[in-house]
């Protein structure tokens, strides 16, 4: 792998770019901006493990809700899906049960 004058170039402005990061946060501004980073990154991690513990509790809600709202605006959807069901099922049924027809030397042509 040669090294040409395109990564010698990319890695001195990175190196340069380290060095003038690393003498900013040593400024009194500097350390205010970090400090800040630093509040809002355990703010955000505190709101995340708030998420990740009513996660199951806002499932369960919108489980129920969304149940509730499909009987609620159609009546007739339970009724309907268990009949489409049992079509299938049945379907599929006989069509296993065809499927089993041997075929005897007399009944094939030949």
């Amino acid at each position: 792998m040669s090294i040409n004058a395109k990564h010698l170039a990319t890695f001195i402005l990175g190196a340069a770019a380290g060095v003038a990061a690393h003498k900013y946060l040593q400024t009194e501004e500097g350390e205010k901006l970090l400090e800040d980073l630093k509040t809002k990154a355990s703010d955000l991690k505190a709101e995340a493990e708030g998420a990740v513990d009513k996660a199951p509790e806002y499932f369960q809600e919108l489980k129920t809700k969304g149940s509730e709202a499909i009987k609620s605006n159609f009546p007739d959807a339970e009724k309907f899906l268990k009949d489409l069901i049992d079509k299938f099922t049945t379907a599929k049924t006989t069509a296993e049960n065809e499927g089993d027809v041997t075929v005897t030397p007399s009944t094939a042509q030949l």
